[in-house]
């Protein structure tokens, strides 16, 4: 019998294993497992009930299993429910782990699109752009030009997945944008080495030529940010861009 998805994402490990897959990657059942602080057969439990659900997918590679999120609306589903969790009680316990906490919160990969501080605000600017729909994050006709002028070739007209999609962000409790034009903006982001990833880790650091970026391309002042509790930065103010 198959076990519903609330109650797969209700256990804390289960949800520990999906919000690592979260980067986009595949992981073994070792790697999640020393992840989660877990015994490797308590691992293969839960691994088991997720795939059994729909939530992952599997491949083997001689002896290791390899396992990643099923497709990016099982990656919307994870990182929207987090966003309607409780946030956590206790605080980080070390300086080690409030810096981490705080790059996670700032920006990060959610699945194959931008999310955190910096991928709200990137979300935000290209509504006030009338590049975005408010409602629906949909693709307008100058937005179509805006993709095409930054990324060097049109959007595809009738793509296989959805163009836009609106994914609540479980740090900013607002939506940034996700989809294909989410992932083509992200690539080209990582391409142009603006954003990097740090190790061991699926949050993403702002360089400073991306930050030179951010600021020709939406108006983004990232030196000048109001700040908030438990985020290095902010980046909601928005310079204009006459």
């Amino acid at each position: 019998m198959t076990i519903p998805v609330a109650k797969l994402l209700a256990d804390d490990t289960r949800a520990a294993f999906c919000l690592a897959l979260l980067d986009g990657r595949a992981w073994t059942a070792g790697e999640l497992a020393r992840h989660a602080g877990v015994a490797p057969s308590t691992a293969t439990a839960h691994l088991s009930a997720l795939v059994e659900g729909g939530l992952l997918t599997q491949e083997r590679q001689g002896r290791h299993r390899y396992v990643r999120l099923t497709d990016p609306s099982a990656a919307a589903l994870v990182e929207s429910l987090v966003a309607f969790s409780p946030p956590p009680k206790a605080r980080p316990d070390s300086l080690r782990a409030h810096r981490a906490e705080q790059n996670l919160a700032f920006a990060r990969t959610c699945y194959d699109h931008l999310a955190g501080t910096l991928g709200v605000a990137l979300t935000t600017r290209l509504v006030a752009l009338g590049a975005l729909d408010g409602d629906d994050l949909s693709v307008s006709d100058q937005g179509r030009a805006w993709f095409a002028r930054l990324l060097g070739e049109d959007l595809p007209s009738r793509p296989r997945r959805p163009l836009t999609r609106p994914c609540l962000d479980w740090t900013e409790r607002r939506t940034h944008l996700a989809g294909l034009a989410g992932r083509l903006l992200l690539d080209h982001l990582t391409r142009e080495e603006w954003l990097v990833p740090l190790r061991s880790s699926r949050a993403l650091r702002l360089t400073p030529a991306g930050g030179e970026a951010l600021h020709d391309l939406f108006g983004l002042d990232p030196e000048e940010p109001a700040k908030t509790a438990g985020r290095p930065r902010d980046l909601s103010v928005i310079t204009a861009m006459e």
